[in-house]
């Protein structure tokens, strides 16, 4: 970014890194008169490459794709899994009579009910699939039809479950959801009444930051870029962007006020494990906001204030140092873009010692 406030704040920097010895009084012959004591003991290198400048924005670390699992058969609710419980193919998603409602893999939700006689479907391979990764139907052809073979498969899985022995599943005994899931909040408990409606609240176990990004930063976020990301406990970690809404979305503040729009943003982690468990975490990042390519850059501190208005730096060739003024541009990373005359890759340049 360029404009007065990188160049007030950097002056600001400066006075402080290089202990009120920054300013310079241009006369003489190239129209710089060079300092009488020399005010830095310590040198940097001029390089050439992309600079980076980045913006930070809130986000949320949470888990993907977050589901509705519906209540299903009537009874009493004897047992509801744990915040936080990882459920896989097969196992209960709760309980009610003590009979479980089971978690099984699948795109299509359990819209009839399956059985012998029922017209060949997707949802009955889908069915077939997940039986026979169980373990049951040897002898089961996995294909769109409902056959004996499936039915004889239905009921030894039935059986081992403890649900009636009909041969015919239902939305009563079985959910297709995509894959494994992570509870994240039960909507019912232990002695409730079983009803229609909302038993838990999944979601995947794929970690990602959410960002409700205001709508007027929306060219910072680019499908596939790379971001840095500084977590609850203050260490880093990188991700990448990997969804962008399109349609801005405006909400209510806590004082019932309309709140500016945002539009949301999804991101990948690079090393997931690296977030820990933690859920609906605050979380920083940083995006690219502006990129300058193979352009010469040089530590922020090495900028000295000139007396008569903008930034110069201290070129040290052997004994020597002379002071040239230089055009600033994109700050990044500790570094900024400069450029001006005689100034070249490779220069070593005065910096405040630490």
């Amino acid at each position: 970014m360029r404009g007065r406030g990188y160049l007030a704040a950097g002056a600001a920097v400066l006075v402080v890194a290089g202990g009120g010895t920054a300013a310079y009084l241009m006369t003489g012959e190239d129209g710089r008169t060079p300092p009488k004591k020399a005010p830095t003991s310590a040198t940097a290198e001029v390089t050439r490459g992309d600079l980076v400048d980045t913006a930070s924005v809130g986000g949320t670390l949470t888990y993907a794709d977050e589901r509705k699992v519906p209540g299903g058969p009537s009874g009493t609710v004897t047992w509801v899994p744990e915040e936080g419980r990882v459920i896989k193919r097969g196992q209960a998603l709760y309980k009610v009579d003590r009979k479980p409602m089971t978690l099984m893999y699948g795109r299509l939700p359990m819209y009839r009910t399956l059985r012998q006689g029922v017209s060949d479907g997707p949802d009955v391979e889908q069915l077939e699939k997940n039986l026979r990764a169980l373990g049951y139907g040897d002898d089961m052809t996995v294909d769109d039809h409902f056959s004996y073979a499936t039915h004889l498969a239905v009921l030894e899985w039935q059986d081992d479950r403890g649900l009636p022995e009909t041969g015919a599943v239902d939305a009563k005994q079985i959910v297709f959801l995509p894959g494994e899931v992570r509870v994240a909040d039960a909507k019912i408990a232990v002695g409730d009444r079983a009803a229609q409606g909302q038993a838990l609240t999944v979601t995947s176990t794929r970690r990602l930051v959410h960002v409700d990004l205001d709508a007027t930063k929306q060219n910072l976020a680019k499908k596939g870029a790379e971001v840095g990301i500084e977590l609850p406990d203050g260490s880093r970690t990188a991700g990448r962007i990997a969804e962008v809404g399109r349609v801005a979305e405006t909400t209510q503040n806590a004082q019932g006020e309309e709140a500016d729009p945002t539009i949301d943003v999804e991101i990948t982690l690079t090393d997931p494990k690296k977030a820990g468990r933690l859920d609906q975490a605050p979380v920083t990042v940083e995006m690219e906001s502006e990129r300058r390519k193979n352009v010469l850059s040089v530590p922020v501190e090495a900028l000295l204030a000139l007396r008569e208005g903008g930034f110069g730096l201290e070129i040290v060739e052997g004994a020597s140092r002379r002071v040239v003024a230089v055009e600033t541009g994109v700050y990044g990373g500790g570094r900024v873009e400069v450029s001006g005359a005689g100034l070249a890759e490779g220069m070593r340049v005065g910096v405040p010692e630490q």
